[in-house]
């Protein structure tokens, strides 16, 4: 969102918190017309102070006026319903998402505002492109899509961004886009945002693109293999990111490196850091690296996220949401050649045997077939038959600590 009046703005005031702030206490007049400095405060969480001198920038630049409390000005109204896409917001439903318990084992508020959506959904997230785990791909259920959708909402980078998704397979993207329909009343361009998907696998891709031209979602997709270098023209061009990341030190950080590249450089922009809950020493290095990032935690959401058949980390990851600092910097700027994924960094090779004609194979890292799933859509090669039994499971791990 380009906004020279926000900018012209945070130019003047000394703050360190990011233009995003002031952006939302321009929301908070915009919502609740009347209310005080002193409210202003506690809901933003500022020093009285500077709150006082942003309302006094407001009031000189005429978006906002003082009376009993403040309400916004003409012109203040036409920078949030039309710079900032607000206008044609189902204002009712906005404010009840935005009130509502998303937490889990709070999910009563979503499956009732939403649920006549997440019913037109359930097809498409059933028929999305079988997961492929040698990539670390694993499908989360479409509650969780949409969790996440709403967080966008609740951090207030929904309306009006360019939003990222860094990796997509579990159609984030789409649940942001099927949210903003709900909300601007089937129009989701009227929002003035944009959803970006950066991906790897092509299946995804298409998918994804398909259902962006019938559905006329504001979705753009980009394949990309996040191990080589970012084309210098998508550098720091967005407002957040979405990942769920491989679930490796490796895989997060170049994950994050990317995010970090693609965010603008300003302070308070969010990630959005799906992960495997982890041992401690594992989530020791995890915080020592997000920090070094100068990446700020500013919640970590337990048993956010669920997924489907995703055993191994017992169907369920925590939500991790991170802040830009002004000392953000990536790890990894350019090219990438170590491993990332499971398979590559914990090199397990498992055996199998088949339940009918008991002939042994093995599955694992640069072998024929590299998960259990490839053997059984191909089939015993000896009797064609597609139940196989664990009977030894080997391995080495390499940079990697669980």
């Amino acid at each position: 969102m380009n906004n020279e009046a926000i900018d012209s703005i945070y130019s003047q005031v000394s703050i360190k918190d990011g233009k995003k702030v002031i952006e939302n206490i321009l929301l908070d007049v915009y919502f609740k017309p009347g209310i005080s400095t002193k409210d202003i405060a506690r809901r933003t969480l500022l020093p009285l102070p500077v709150v006082a001198a942003i309302k006094k920038e407001f009031i000189k630049a005429g978006i906002i006026e003082q009376g009993r409390g403040v309400k916004c000005t003409m012109r203040g109204t036409r920078l949030i319903e039309y710079t900032m896409g607000f206008g044609a917001l189902d204002r009712d439903m906005y404010q009840r998402l935005m009130r509502g318990n998303w937490q889990p084992g709070g999910m009563e508020d979503l499956r009732k505002e939403l649920d006549e959506l997440m019913g037109k959904l359930e097809a498409i997230f059933a028929a999305r492109p079988q997961v492929d785990v040698t990539i670390d791909q694993s499908s989360c259920t479409l509650e969780t899509s949409m969790k996440r959708a709403v967080l966008a909402l609740r951090n207030g980078v929904l309306i009006g961004r360019d939003i990222v998704c860094l990796g997509d397979d579990d159609l984030v993207s789409v649940s942001l886009a099927f949210l903003l329909k709900e909300l601007y009343r089937q129009n989701p361009h009227k929002s003035n945002s944009r959803i970006h998907v950066f991906e790897i696998d092509k299946r995804i891709i298409s998918y994804i693109n398909y259902l962006a031209e019938t559905e006329d979602l504001p979705i753009v997709c980009y394949e990309m293999d996040f191990r080589t270098q970012l084309p210098q023209e998508l550098m720091h061009q967005f407002d957040c990111v979405f990942t769920d990341p491989p679930y490796t030190l490796p895989g997060m950080n170049l994950f994050l490196s990317r995010a970090i590249q693609l965010l603008k450089p300003d302070v308070g922009l969010p990630i959005f850091l799906s992960f495997a809950h982890k041992s401690p020493d594992f989530t020791l290095e995890m915080q020592r690296s997000i920090t070094e990032m100068g990446l700020l935690v500013t919640s970590v959401l337990p048993r956010f996220n669920e997924y489907i058949g995703a055993e191994i980390i017992g169907n369920t990851s925590q939500m991790i949401v991170l802040q830009s600092t002004a000392e953000m910097r990536e790890s990894i700027a350019s090219e990438y050649k170590e491993a990332i994924y499971t398979g590559e960094v914990r090199r397990t090779i498992r055996s199998y045997q088949c339940k009918e004609c008991h002939q042994i194979y093995q599955v694992g890292y640069k072998l024929p077939w590299q998960t259990i799933e490839q053997l059984k859509q191909d089939g015993c090669p000896n009797c064609r038959h597609s139940i196989f039994e664990l009977i030894q499971k080997r391995g080495t791990s390499i940079k990697d600590k669980s």
